[in-house]
């Protein structure tokens, strides 16, 4: 029942505060909306919550020169945060832009409202840009799920994407440190990421795939030639056909965890790996959601 109500009252918010907010400037038939105040741009910050780390600088700069000739077009959106300052909900692209340009007021509308509404518009108006860093997704989507419960259904019904998409980007989570600055810096895409995630070694496939300027293909074989290896001198089981390898790929994507089939005469095994409880709980609401 929490969950329910939140993921309406989130879809009413999206719809007031997001959805008219975030229109790409050349759909000429969306009017930008009115800002409520102008706004002295020294009392506004930046919520600590965004799930975007980073920012193009070379995008920043294109936004500023735009800004100082001709003006915001989209206000921002911000809530109020005591001693007349004002915190970001959505918009610091512009808001960082309008300080190179050096705006004095910055055009906003301003909705007064909690903690947790303002963190739940944050992250999802950000996921639902495109450009959006694939590893500042995945944390905006655990941190959905680890401070206000979702599952991985609930995330992928308000924010338009797959339940798989979903799970398959929480992976990125797993990876270690160094895979993840370069997963971060456009190093990486976040198919390379994926492909190398279960491996023995990521950070050494890693830089192996950077250095060579390898495709997510290659990055794939890279990672099944890892498996063969990781299982030394045990028998090497029967090779699987393409309808076999087919299949795996397809159960793994839908349920965004590792999938495995061995046939044996005339049955077989099904083998689904799962990492957490969460993973577990999400599998078996899926299987009694079949019955």
């Amino acid at each position: 029942m929490t969950n329910d109500l939140s993921k309406k009252r989130l879809a009413r918010g999206l719809a007031s505060l997001i959805g008219d907010m975030d229109q790409p400037l050349d759909v000429q038939e969306a009017p930008a909306p009115k800002a409520d105040r102008m706004v002295p741009i020294e009392l506004v910050s930046r919520n600590p919550n965004n799930p975007r780390r980073q920012f193009d600088e070379e995008d920043l700069q294109d936004l500023a020169r735009s800004i100082a000739q001709h003006g915001i077009v989209q206000p921002i959106v911000v809530r109020p945060s005591g001693d007349d300052r004002y915190e970001i909900i959505a918009g610091e692209r512009r808001w960082r832009a309008a300080q190179r340009a050096g705006l004095v007021d910055i055009p906003a509308i301003v909705r007064d409202v909690d903690d947790r509404t303002a963190l739940e518009l944050a992250i999802v108006e950000n996921v639902q840009r495109s450009d959006l860093n694939p590893l500042d997704e995945a944390m905006g989507y655990g941190q959905l799920i680890e401070e206000h419960g979702y599952t991985q259904n609930d995330l992928g019904d308000i924010i338009g994407k797959s339940r798989s998409h979903v799970a398959n980007s929480l992976r990125l989570l797993r990876l270690p440190e160094p895979v993840r600055d370069m997963l971060s810096s456009g190093a990486l895409t976040a198919g390379h990421a994926r492909a190398i995630a279960s491996t023995s070694d990521p950070v050494r496939h890693a830089k192996h795939i950077v250095a060579r300027g390898l495709s997510v293909r290659d990055a794939e074989k890279l990672a099944q030639k890892d498996g063969e290896t990781a299982q030394g001198a045990r028998p090497t089981p029967p090779q699987k056909d393409a309808d076999t390898l087919a299949l795996e790929r397809m159960l793994s994507d839908n349920l965004g965890l590792r999938v495995t089939i061995t046939h044996r005469d005339k049955g077989g095994q099904l083998k689904v790996d799962y990492r957490s409880l969460e993973q577990l709980d999400e599998l078996c609401r899926l299987l009694q959601a079949v019955r």
